[in-house]
């Protein structure tokens, strides 16, 4: 069999692009670390800071100290506040969000990155541990080469249309709905 010698793009331009995942459907996280493994083969830097989850073991973890140095991986949340009795409370939570959002912006101003994922920050606002304004300021904030990557649910308004691409993850079935619990690999 032949090898197929692969061709490399290269934009006649370089955009750092704000990238909004959203929606009730599975795979937002997963969408996001797809984005950073794809950079991590382009020897591009990524840090990814996780606004909420953070009190369960996830696979992505793991795998993620595996493309170290090129990927780096925060988790600051301690669950998902008011759901899945999450014990702590929101005071807590909102304080969680807010060390994310200073961690996101020093890495932002730093300039040592390629791309910036902030991993269920649209759930974040929504739930108001984190504000309109301070969202909007950091995309404000961003340095036009780099990419900033917003995932979660119930992406605000505002968001959607400073962004440059929105992808809307739809449930059409889940496997939870139909009572099988969640499988290691696929769902955590």
């Amino acid at each position: 069999m032949n090898e197929i010698e692969l061709q490399y793009l290269e934009p006649k331009k370089k955009v750092g692009l704000i990238v909004v995942i959203t929606g009730h459907g599975k795979g937002k996280t997963t969408t996001a670390m797809g984005i950073a493994v794809r950079a991590a083969g382009y020897n591009m830097k990524v840090s990814i800071i996780q606004f909420m989850k953070g009190d369960m073991y996830a696979g992505e973890i793991d795998g993620i100290k595996k493309l170290a140095p090129n990927i780096e991986f925060h988790q600051t949340g301690k669950g998902f506040c008011g759901i899945q009795g999450n014990p702590y409370p929101y005071e807590e939570h909102r304080a969680n969000a807010q060390e994310a959002l200073n961690l996101v912006e020093g890495k932002m101003l730093s300039e040592d990155y390629d791309i910036i994922i902030c991993d269920e920050i649209n759930n974040s606002l929504k739930l108001k541990l984190v504000d309109l304004p301070q969202v909007l300021a950091l995309i404000d904030k961003k340095p036009p080469l780099l990419h900033l990557v917003l995932t979660g649910r119930d992406a605000h308004p505002e968001v959607i249309k400073r962004a440059h691409t929105v992808t809307e993850m739809k449930e059409i079935k889940h496997a939870y709905r139909q009572d099988i619990e969640p499988q290691k690999g696929i769902d955590y």
